[in-house]
């Protein structure tokens, strides 16, 4: 392999690795800008990537849809089921005041436990799904694809990176130029004061967590019928921590969750090709293994640099307090 492929494989890699955790971190970010810790990402995930990977399955080889269609229902399904699965988590953070780091560990036990048994109940006591036929394949952009190395490497990617993009400037324009965004911000650092000039701060909480929910739930859907394609207890495997990772990483905003989610997945793409591209003649497999991991560990512990949540983060708000 020349220096060129290699350049190729990296840069590709990056960009399919990543994905998954730019959409889960945009969640994040949502959801603690409005104040809640949603420590289930993980859970969400996994919800994600279960329904994706059935609904997919179903549609397309049970019920005989269009082998194209069947992925975007699987990832609309995923969509959906991390919306639903974030409920409990609204309910337990907002309206009965709980703590929201153990509310957020029991989602992501909950939602293991639940993909798993309901994974044993559809394929006949088996562990994982079967492979999924009608996976996500990859796009290319017509003539930007043709360009030397940037065309290969960065703009031939699955239809859930373009989204992933997508959706990273559309949660910047949401948040810093629109009224909603003004509310959502508000409520995450004052929810009093935004409360005393007519803002409902528990709408607008219980939107931001739903819509973390649908965010992590494409995020899950992308490892289970994109980067990979089936659905197994192993296939998110930390994932969702490595977006909080991200999110903190990025200092609570798109654009930087968006380009730590970015570097967390070159250490990924070089730990995946380290044996392809010939990297383990010099760096240890297992070392190349574990730096996405210890990324994670570096970002969350702070060596980054100092980031400030938002002030109301993790803090439940009781109408009429002082």
């Amino acid at each position: 392999m020349n220096f060129t492929d290699m350049l190729i494989t990296i840069l590709n890699g990056t960009i399919i690795f990543s994905t998954p955790l730019i959409l889960a971190a945009l969640g994040g970010v949502i959801n603690e800008r409005a104040g809640i810790v949603n420590i289930g990402l993980e859970g969400l995930m996994t919800i994600g990537a279960f329904a994706a990977a059935v609904v997919t399955i179903w549609t397309g080889e049970t019920l005989g849809l269009p082998g194209w269609m069947a992925p975007y229902l699987g990832i609309i399904a995923a969509m959906i089921a991390g919306m639903v699965f974030a409920v409990p988590h609204a309910v337990a953070s907002i309206d009965l005041k709980a703590d929201q780091v153990v509310s957020g560990v029991a989602l992501n036990f909950f939602a293991a436990g639940f993909a798993l048994f309901m994974v044993k109940k559809l394929f006949e006591g088996a562990g994982q799904t079967t492979t999924v036929q009608n996976v996500f394949t990859k796009v290319n952009i017509p003539f930007l694809s043709d360009i030397p190395v940037i065309g290969p490497g960065l703009l031939k990617i699955y239809p859930t990176s373009y989204l992933a993009f997508i959706l990273v400037g559309l949660a910047y324009w949401m948040l810093y130029k629109t009224p909603f965004g003004l509310r959502l911000r508000a409520v995450g650092e004052h929810p009093r004061a935004a409360d005393t000039v007519g803002v409902n701060v528990r709408k607008v909480r219980y939107l931001a967590v739903i819509l973390s929910g649908g965010l992590a739930g494409i995020g899950g859907g992308t490892l289970s019928i994109a980067i990979s394609s089936n659905f197994q207890h192993s296939t998110v495997s930390g994932h969702g921590f490595m977006a909080l990772a991200a999110m903190i990483f990025g200092k609570w905003h798109p654009a930087g969750a968006m380009g730590a989610a970015l570097f967390f997945g070159l250490a990924t793409a070089l730990a995946v090709s380290g044996q392809v591209l010939g990297l383990t003649a010099y760096v240890p497999s297992e070392f190349l293994n574990a730096l996405p991991y210890l990324l994670t560990i570096l970002a969350l512990a702070g060596v980054v640099g100092r980031a400030e949540a938002p002030a109301a983060s993790g803090k439940p708000y009781e109408k009429g307090s002082r």
